[in-house]
């Protein structure tokens, strides 16, 4: 007996549209999915970099203080000793006041 063809029933219709519209919501969820985990990546790079990047700049900071009080040591024995001479040259004083 040969296959005829029929007409789909209102049911079969439905379960054929269900069918394609699932599809569709999968395939946008393994997108959004894909998505999510790429800017987690990126995220998790963007921490690390800023991590090191707040290292350097305490690492900056230290030495700058370092450099702040070697200044204010070197600063004080110029004006401890003014009138001081090396090599025949008057060695400039620093005045602590600040000019206005």
């Amino acid at each position: 007996m040969p296959w005829s063809p029929h007409r789909p029933s209102e049911l079969e219709r439905k379960v054929e549209t269900l069918s394609l519209k699932l599809l569709q919501a999968n395939a946008a969820l393994g997108l959004k999915t894909v998505y999510a985990e790429r800017l987690e990546y990126l995220l998790h790079q963007r921490s690390e970099r800023i991590d090191e990047l707040t290292g350097v700049i305490d690492s900056l900071r230290s030495a700058n203080q370092k450099l702040g009080l070697e200044n204010h040591c070197l600063t004080a024995l110029l004006v401890a000793s003014p009138g001081r001479r090396d090599n025949g040259q008057a060695v400039p004083t620093v005045n602590a006041e600040s000019p206005h």
